[in-house]
């Protein structure tokens, strides 16, 4: 048997962005133990030419919508990326699931061969075929922006492990 296009898409994205969602809930926890604000954390980067945490959030919650979009043709909701505290970036997150939940899975099965043109950069576009697209590029582009939130709190303190980054706060 194979593996479907949304078994490799939705629980894979709703798993990542619960798991991003925990690692919110341990930085709150960490700033309020620590008696720091928290928009310290939000605006942190972890370096000069990298954008900020609160944006890896957005872009991870963007990543997924946007791909899911894009394979299943059903449009997705605009955010305004205008979250800057942990319940905002949260709540970001909720809507996400939100929106992944909403679209069936028969849209999403069997877009495998279907032709996903998607912008690459400001001027610039990319075609892949929607299992090519999945796997290469909307799953690898989520990774890289939950990972990079990862880092930039594991960097300033906030106790999260491989397994949280794997199960969020579930065993």
């Amino acid at each position: 048997m194979t593996i479907s296009m949304y078994s490799a898409s939705v629980p894979v994205f709703k798993n990542m962005l619960g798991n991003l969602s925990h690692f919110l809930d341990k930085a709150q926890a960490h700033a309020e133990a620590k008696k720091f604000d928290p928009l310290v954390l939000t605006d942190y980067r972890l370096a000069p030419d990298m954008l900020p945490f609160r944006k890896q959030v957005q872009i991870a919650c963007d990543a997924t919508k946007n791909g899911l979009a894009r394979l299943s043709g059903v449009e997705a909701p605009k955010f305004e990326d205008t979250e800057t505290s942990f319940a905002e970036l949260k709540e970001r997150i909720r809507k996400t699931i939100d929106y992944l939940d909403s679209v069936p899975r028969a849209k999403i099965d069997g877009c495998e061969d279907k032709d996903i043109t998607f912008p690459v950069g400001r001027e610039t576009t990319r075609t892949m075929k929607g299992e090519a697209y999945l796997l290469n590029w909307a799953l690898p582009n989520l990774f890289f922006h939950v990972t990079t939130a990862y880092a930039i709190l594991r960097h300033n303190g906030v106790e999260l492990g491989k397994g949280e980054y794997l199960m969020g706060g579930r065993t």
